[in-house]
């Protein structure tokens, strides 16, 4: 869709014109059954009228053909609502694996932005125009809503939890972003822009804001003065606590025989209350970071523990040893993203 139709604001992102399909198609619906059922009350109106005083119309039996075409038809349709938007639901909150992690920190009245190489925003977002961008979101106090209508994006983001969300934008230019959750009496002033550049612009403007640390390792930092080096080891390889290398996305067996994955939320969960999912073979030692760390310092830490992986150097080897029958496994970060 264009700007240029009424009320609709500019399309700019991959999923923008999906969402504006279904909206008009509900919109044709709506308007298509309105206009015949107000043309069928005219008609009736007109039709059946009373011609005179003592008329006494004739008796109407049902017609079983008649319920049941009134019956499929509204059936039909609201499968297809169905089906349509639960596939473009699914295709708007799955972000792809290979996207570009921002972090987002609500907080009255202002959105804090950090770009994945350390860079730091407030009420902007600079992001290059053809590339996946996820959005890692929470918030310091009250509820707020991350709104980008040219992206039809929107998502509340939610105290104590995560939100993810992701997008990819088709146009240069800069578009508004709201708050659409109301946070308190400046509310209203709670709006910036997203700036989407072109992919060499971005480099440029991503190599003129190097000066900041990238969270990956304010959070290796942050993890060795809380202490966290004595039970997970300095790049997380365990130790009295769980390994921590690899740890990122994948399923963790909890002392009451369940499984969960070690997402963004669990791993929150983790430093704030470590007692509420106890992994399998380990102790309550953990102490709880709650009111310790700021929601920003979490996201760091966060970010460290997704940089850690499990590597094997002998993939690399031109020949394995033949006296060597096990790998050996050890914690790297990953490289930060240029």
């Amino acid at each position: 869709m264009q700007s240029w139709i009424p009320l609709v604001p500019e399309s700019a992102s991959t999923v923008s014109s999906k969402v504006d399909a279904i909206y008009f198609y509900l919109s044709g619906v709506t308007l298509f059954f309105t206009l015949l059922i107000s043309a069928i009350l005219v008609f009736f109106v007109v039709r059946y009228r009373r011609r005179s005083p003592y008329e006494i119309p004739r008796p109407i039996a049902g017609s079983h053909k008649l319920e049941t075409l009134w019956t499929i038809i509204p059936f039909v349709i609201a499968m297809t609502i169905f089906g349509w938007s639960a596939r473009v639901y699914f295709e708007q909150y799955r972000p792809p694996q290979n996207a570009m992690e921002v972090y987002v920190v609500g907080k009255q009245w202002m959105w804090k932005i950090q770009h994945s190489t350390g860079q730091r925003e407030i009420n902007e977002l600079h992001v290059p125009v053809g590339r996946k961008i996820k959005l890692i979101m929470t918030t310091e106090d009250v509820i707020h809503d991350f709104f980008v209508p040219a992206f039809r994006m929107k998502a509340d983001v939610v105290p104590g939890k995560y939100t993810t969300e992701w997008f990819e934008a088709t146009k240069t230019g800069t578009y508004h972003l709201f708050c659409a959750e109301y946070c308190g009496m400046n509310h209203s002033g709670m709006i910036g822009q997203v700036i989407v550049m072109e992919p060499r612009e971005f480099d440029n403007w991503l190599t003129g804001n190097l000066s900041n640390t990238t969270p990956a390792v304010a959070g290796q930092q942050l993890f060795q003065s809380l202490g966290c080096v004595s039970c997970h080891g300095a790049n997380g390889e365990g130790g009295r606590g769980p390994t921590l290398a690899g740890l990122y996305g994948k399923q963790t067996r909890l002392a009451g025989g369940e499984t969960v994955v070690a997402d963004e939320s669990y791993l929150r969960e983790s430093i704030l209350n470590p007692q509420a999912k106890l992994v399998e073979g380990f102790g309550p030692i953990m102490p709880t970071f709650q009111g310790q760390v700021s929601e920003d310092q979490v996201m760091q830490l966060l970010a460290f523990i997704k940089s850690l992986q499990v590597t094997n150097p002998q993939q690399s080897a031109p020949a394995a040893s033949p006296t060597s029958t096990r790998a050996t496994t050890q914690a790297t970060p990953r490289p930060n993203p240029k």
